[in-house]
């Protein structure tokens, strides 16, 4: 999805899936291209951005099970498919920082984070594990909200783009 840079448009979906398929298609060939790897870096960590699910593995700074390359663009270390196979996916619903009600969360062959980094703050967790996450511009859930018809995690992601789009405007007067 590309929507360019129009008066109130999330500037996140500019060109960030052009870039992240640049991205997957180098990592999945073996091969590194350290400018773009560093100019998505750069974007992604001055740009509001969301990652769900394989996302969250893209943004993580380490991958586990196996190992791969990704953005390190978010302090955590993710461990792929951890739930189990796709016969294993659930939905399961559990307390978050996002207020009341429990949150339904949708897990499909999602990673587990096993590590946060000191400025990664935990927004909700399943057995211990965060399931989502938030460091500054970056969000990242382990699960899909897009298929549940709560809709109080992308309103989050919402707020932080308001919130970047007016810390923008500040900057420029």
């Amino acid at each position: 999805m590309k929507v360019a840079s129009r008066r109130g448009c999330c500037p996140a979906l500019d060109s960030f899936g052009e870039l992240a398929a640049f991205l997957i298609a180098n990592i999945s060939r073996g091969r590194s291209d350290e400018l773009a790897d560093g100019v998505l870096q750069t974007y992604v960590k001055s740009t509001p951005t969301f990652g769900t699910c394989a996302g969250a593995i893209l943004l993580a700074t380490r991958v586990e099970g196996p190992p791969q390359r990704s953005l390190g663009a978010l302090d955590i270390t993710v461990e792929r498919n951890a739930y189990g196979r796709q016969k294993d996916s659930s939905i399961l619903t559990a307390p978050t920082l996002l207020g009341d009600p429990p949150l339904e969360m949708v897990f499909i062959r999602a990673p587990r984070i096993t590590r946060t980094g000191p400025s990664v703050e935990i927004l909700a967790s399943r057995d211990n594990f965060p399931t989502m996450v938030r460091s500054g511009l970056i969000l990242a859930a382990t699960f899909h909200p897009e298929l549940s018809s709560d809709h109080r995690v992308h309103q989050l992601f919402l707020t932080i783009i308001r919130q970047n789009q007016i810390n923008a405007a500040h900057k420029r007067r």
